[in-house]
């Protein structure tokens, strides 16, 4: 399909002239990014812990979450820390385990089996918890929505202290303390933190009550190499304070101590680090992140847990070996099923929504599935996934279409939904229902996307010239680091660029390399486009191009030299009448 290239409005005179000392392409960033006066620029390129980590005792709750936990680890009585099975809900209950270890605590942590359970609290847990005479239950990135499982639980005698991080339902559950940036009640400054991040204000919290000298100076700060991964993984914007815990969170994830995270890194051929090769957001996102989520989507997100935590070389080797054979079986069967998606897609151009179903297809897969096809195709996609037992099914979607306002239209349909405008999903009632679902929901997406416009879009940051790419200007982009949601890696959009060389490298020539210049220009820059390889026989020596790209830099046999890494291509061209039109060519 091809790409749309958007530009993003330009930076006016004002603004320019408020900052006459910041280079033009770097204020462009700035202004994309909402960043217009000294004080937000200062915070965004220099964050500093002391400053912009928030008090976590702006929760209300927190002073009597924290003296509930002393009180329980004082009396010795057994505490439950309930966790989600992604790696955002690994994670925080990682980073709690680790407080409560410090503490002497009496504890378990209990993590839901994705496809057996499911998200959230349920009665049969609470009903173990009783079995085994837990009387306070921490959750982690999970329970702000269970009013009824709480009620359960204290009347048997359990305090429950949610920390959680998504949306406020209409009723609160009636627990002994709520710490959860999204309940308004709250009135925390910073809306947006992971669960793990949420975990870690209440892991500040424990520390700075601290009165015995139970923890060194500084221990909170060992545990951000976890905040960042569940952060980034959980695709949580970088701004704001969660920019500041990720930034000093790389940090640390660059000197972990955690012997089963630097096997896992090794095996994915990240570790260890240098100087010149340090783990960033990208290293987070595309490696460790769906390592530790192929543990809850294959078998169960007690790998994750217990590699994170354990402090044994030998156990630390076989949970790093099955989390990479978790994820490339997670590989496999995704492809297999998008193959079997993609195979049945016809007339895109006339269709509003894909609509797929499988058997047996796994719950903790097609999600995935319908990530990289909405990607793909730029439609909202629903996938229903078959069983003996249950029928379920996952969405995602595009801006144009609000996947969990469409579901509600259908909610007859389901025994129970739920997910936001991006992203949804449901458990319906019965086989019955699915053709009636079908037909009601692919009208509702047509009412919605009939006339509009669905093309692919790139928003691009701004335009570059070549001659402009320095050394200095490189070093001023690194400064927005680590890029992610809400902060993504900028690609600048670069016209007029003669094609000096071309040709294509990499097994089967799946890339292309080209070299290209600007007329004035006397030495050419190198960029490769990835997976381009089949434009070889598109692009030749002295055609004239526009680009869309990233900046990198390209480190070999101790040189360093800038690149451009290509993500999308026009090949400007003249027609009969001599006036210049543009071929784009989607990258694969």
């Amino acid at each position: 399909m091809l790409k749309k290239w958007v530009l993003k409005e330009p930076v006016g005179l004002e603004l320019k002239k408020s900052f006459p000392e910041i280079p033009g392409v770097i204020l462009q960033l700035l202004f994309n990014r909402d960043l217009v006066t000294q004080k937000q620029i200062d915070a965004f390129l220099t964050p500093d812990y002391g400053q912009d980590v928030l008090d976590p005792f702006l929760f209300p709750d927190m002073d009597k979450a924290v003296a509930r936990i002393y009180q329980a680890v004082a009396n010795k009585e057994k505490i439950a820390i309930h966790g989600d099975y992604d790696a955002d809900g690994v994670t925080s209950s990682v980073v709690v385990a680790n407080i409560l270890q410090k503490m002497g605590a009496d504890f378990e942590v209990y993590i839901p089996h994705r496809e057996k359970e499911g998200y959230g609290l349920f009665l049969k847990t609470i009903k173990y918890f009783v079995k085994q005479k837990v009387k306070l239950i921490i959750t982690v990135d999970c329970a702000i929505s269970n009013f009824n499982e709480i009620i359960f639980a204290n009347q048997k005698g359990i305090d429950v202290i949610v920390t959680d991080h998504h949306a406020e339902p209409k009723k609160l559950p009636p627990a002994y303390a709520i710490i959860n940036p999204k309940v308004k009640a709250c009135n925390y400054p910073f809306y947006e933190l992971a669960g793990v991040g949420v975990a870690y204000k209440l892991a500040q919290a424990i520390v700075a009550r601290d009165k015995r000298g139970i923890f060194p100076s500084g221990y909170e700060k060992w545990l951000l190499d976890l905040v960042a991964i569940g952060t980034v993984t959980d695709v949580m914007p970088l701004l704001g304070e969660n920019r500041t815990l990720v930034k000093y969170g790389l940090i640390v994830l660059n000197k972990t101590k955690r012997i089963g995270l630097k096997l896992l890194a090794q095996k994915a051929g990240i570790w260890p680090v240098t100087e010149t090769e340090l783990m960033n957001s990208e290293n987070i996102g595309y490696v460790l992140g769906p390592r530790l989520n192929a543990a809850g989507r294959m078998e169960h997100a007690n790998g994750a847990y217990e590699l994170l935590k354990t402090e044994d070389q030998a156990e630390a080797e076989i949970l790093a070996d099955n989390l990479e054979n978790n994820n490339k079986k997670r590989q496999s069967v995704t492809e297999k099923i998008m193959k079997e998606i993609k195979g049945e897609i016809q007339d895109i151009d006339r269709q509003y929504l894909i609509l797929a179903e499988g058997n047996n297809w796994p719950l903790g897969i097609i999600g995935l599935a319908a990530g990289k096809i909405k990607d793909e195709y730029n439609r909202p996609i629903l996938i229903i996934t078959k069983t003996l037992t249950k029928i379920a099914g996952s969405g995602r979607s595009i801006p144009e279409f609000n996947m969990i306002a469409a579901l509600e239209q259908v909610a007859d349909c389901f025994k129970i939904y739920g997910g936001h405008p991006g992203a949804a999903g449901f458990t319906m009632k019965s086989r019955k229902y699915i053709a009636d679902f079908k037909k009601r929901i692919m009208q509702i997406a047509e009412d919605q996307l009939k006339g509009q416009d669905l093309s692919p879009k790139l928003e691009i940051e701004g335009e570059l010239n070549l001659g402009d790419l320095t050394w200095e200007l490189f070093e001023q982009i690194e400064k927005f680091e680590p890029f992610g949601m809400g902060n993504p890696k900028p690609i600048f959009l670069v016209k007029n660029l003669k094609v000096e060389n071309v040709r294509t490298v990499g097994n089967d020539n799946k890339h292309l390399k080209l070299f290209l210049k600007h007329d004035n220009m006397v030495k050419s820059f190198e960029a490769i486009g990835f997976g381009m390889g089949g434009m070889i026989s598109e692009i030749k020596h002295e055609d004239l191009i526009e680009v869309i790209c990233e900046i990198n830099l390209n480190e070999f046999n101790g040189a360093r030299k800038l690149e451009l890494r290509l993500v999308d291509v026009k090949k400007v061209i003249s027609d009969s009448d001599g006036l210049v039109s543009s071929l784009t060519k989607k990258v694969m």
